[in-house]
């Protein structure tokens, strides 16, 4: 696995697992076949749970939020603002970093994974409830603000612990397949959130959506979140963590070690999340409003468009993270990051006429892109770091990231597309990030699975793979 070098070889960081041994054979069962599976579709179903409630409010606000919760006479200067609560939610998430990411690596990924579903699932629940702007005036947008808010500092928290979820439980040698779990969470989330806007659109009228109908999306969120629960909830804390804590292991201060000791790693794994980040942006977000005002196109084509490319990004996803165990992981995400930075300067002269067909070839390619980095992306972000600190470090670099690439992307490409009314700085806003994700792979590394074979034999427990079968 991974044996071929791409670009510049780094030692691990972080070093060896402090702690002394234990008694080898004083160890548990390792987990079976079953387990295994659990944990697998416990990591996918509740990160995509998450994401659909991250998602309908993206849809939201690229079609909804400007008229209900910031009514302006310019409609741009409505979306801009819409956009604006949209990249409350990357702001937001470094604190879910820094607080669960902690948690993580101190009380196990299992309770903080239980935590950050109630957060965000309750934030989701109570957007669907809230006035609009012509109701309760200043305060409607200020709440909003806040429940998004609320919303990112869950997601934050999730994703490190969901990649772990997965990961810790398969065998490292698959690492890129099993962490590949949390990864099909983002499109399956967004697959359902479109698919229920695309419906409501279709069978309601323009003013019954607008007034009330975006909020049914909302407040499914409910009963999807105790569905996750149960799922959650049924499951043992990750072997390697269990591993950790036989060896008191644990780190106390998780944050300062992962910035003392791991700095290059966290440089790296920031910097391959950006160019994902500002595509996904762009082509499941952004495109709404490009297509709907830019190419005339009506919101259910849109919509559609987006909806047969995430479909297609469930599949490809765990195609691809299961391609970089026998690949070299940083080689296949570093073409793939070169083809995402070329692709938007194809995508936008193809689709200037307004044709459909060419809209959703062009939103399928640029996905099927962005399946071929994020298929990989949780892999080798866990792999940057050593166990005792990979909660930690995984959203550090997942959370900071998006604050540079996601958050801001809705609002440059409108800003952006307003300014010099033309899709060429768009375009090469795409490609600077591509470059920056290609330098953030030349200084990561290439994983090692003895990193969890031996935090779980020096403590004297079965390695996540001895003994198991696959799923």
């Amino acid at each position: 696995m991974n044996d071929t070098s791409a670009c510049t070889e780094d030692d691990p960081a972080g070093g060896s697992t402090p702690g002394t041994p234990a008694t080898p054979g004083s160890g548990t069962p390792a987990p079976d076949g079953s387990a295994v599976r659990r944990a697998f579709f416990a990591s996918l179903t509740g990160t995509a749970l998450e994401w659909y409630d991250f998602a309908i409010y993206s849809v939201a606000a690229a079609l909804v939020f400007g008229d209900v919760f910031f009514p302006s006479e310019d409609p741009a200067t409505g979306t801009l603002l819409a956009f604006s609560t949209y990249a409350v939610g990357y702001v937001s998430r470094p604190l879910g970093g820094f607080v669960f990411g902690r948690l993580g690596d101190k009380i196990g990924r299992k309770k903080v994974l239980i935590a950050t579903l109630v957060l965000i699932g309750v934030a989701t629940l109570l957007i669907g409830l809230l006035p609009g702007y012509a109701t309760i005036g200043v305060a409607a947008p200020i709440a909003l603000v806040i429940l998004r808010f609320a919303q990112g500092v869950g997601v934050g928290g999730e994703w490190g612990g969901a990649v772990l979820l997965s990961s810790e439980f398969g065998d490292p040698r698959k690492r890129g397949f099993y962490a590949s779990a949390a990864q099909i969470g983002p499109p399956a989330g967004n697959l359902m959130a479109n698919g229920v806007l695309a419906l409501l659109g279709l069978v309601l009228t323009e003013s019954q959506f607008t007034s009330w109908g975006w909020r049914v999306a909302f407040l499914l969120s409910g009963v999807l979140v105790f569905f996750g629960l149960w799922i959650r909830a049924k499951l043992e804390e990750t072997p390697v963590f269990q591993a950790m804590e036989a060896e008191k292991a644990r780190p106390e201060a998780p944050i300062r070690e992962v910035f003392t000791t791991h700095p290059r790693a966290l440089v790296a794994a920031i910097l391959s999340r950006i160019a994902p980040d500002v595509l996904y942006a762009l082509f499941t977000v952004f495109v709404l409003t490009y297509a709907t005002g830019e190419l005339d196109m009506s919101r259910s084509s849109a919509l559609a468009a987006v909806l047969i490319g995430s479909s297609l990004q469930v599949f490809l996803i765990p195609l691809a993270g299961a391609l970089s165990d026998r690949v070299n992981r940083r080689l296949l995400y570093g073409v793939s990051a070169v083809g995402a930075g070329v692709w938007p300067f194809l995508f936008f002269p193809m689709t200037d006429g307004g044709s459909w067909p060419l809209l959703v070839f062009g939103v399928v390619v640029a996905l099927a892109l962005h399946s071929l980095m994020y298929g990989p992306q949780a892999a080798f972000i866990a792999e940057q770091f050593s166990p005792r600190l990979r909660y930690t470090g995984s959203s550090l670099a997942y959370t900071l990231a998006g604050v540079v690439g996601g958050a801001i992307a809705p609002l440059l490409f409108t800003a952006l597309l307003d300014s010099y009314d033309s899709w060429i700085p768009l375009a090469l806003y795409v490609a600077i990030t591509a470059v920056l994700t290609v330098t953030g792979l030349c200084l990561g590394r290439d994983g090692d699975e003895d990193d969890d074979l031996g935090v779980a034999r020096s403590a004297g427990r079965p390695a996540p793979s001895e003994g198991a079968t696959t799923a």
